[in-house]
């Protein structure tokens, strides 16, 4: 496994990456509190239009100055990081962890994790305080984030609420 930055170019090689997962619950932020409720979705991939609606985005952020790294295992990226450039809070102290994909086949065996940390660190050498994360509701992906040390966002960026309001809003404190 190599994990190194990404160039401009390789950012279409996202969309290689299996996103493949049964989910059979997901969560939803009622009253301030995550309650767990059973939901079944078979996720084959990723979305048709999800590449063509990402790419010129994920190509904005790189352009703004986000950091991206990949992981690549016989030379197929099989999962990335993309940390946002762009100051969000009522501080100015919080950077997005914008992306956080692992294919299917090399989950649970660290490299989400390994990938986290990376951002972290370098979020922590801009000055970062905090890791701001729009998640996918499901069981699988929150889970993972409190086992990291995420917990639900105290300050909701209302810009990426609104993007995603379904997701389940966190943020890391940097120590």
């Amino acid at each position: 496994m190599i994990i190194r930055l990404l160039q401009r170019d390789e950012i279409p090689l996202i969309w290689q990456i299996d996103r493949r997962e049964v989910i059979h619950n997901i969560y939803h932020l009622r009253d301030g509190e995550l309650v767990l409720v059973p939901e079944f979705f078979d996720m084959k991939g990723w979305p048709p239009a999800e590449a063509k609606h990402y790419t010129p985005i994920l190509m904005d952020c790189f352009d703004r100055g986000g950091t991206f790294w990949g992981a690549f295992e016989d030379g197929k990226l099989v999962g990335t990081a993309i940390l946002e450039s762009k100051w969000i809070g009522s501080k100015c102290d919080t950077l997005q962890l914008k992306f956080l994909h692992v294919s299917r086949g090399q989950r649970k065996q660290g490299l989400g994790t390994k990938l986290f940390q990376l951002a972290v660190e370098h979020a922590r050498s801009l000055g970062a305080k905090k890791l701001y994360i729009s998640a996918t509701p499901s069981e699988n992906t929150i889970n993972y984030y409190m086992r990291l040390g995420c917990v639900l966002a105290t300050e909701i960026d209302s810009e990426l609420f609104a993007l995603e309001p379904e997701d389940i809003h966190l943020e890391y404190l940097i120590p």
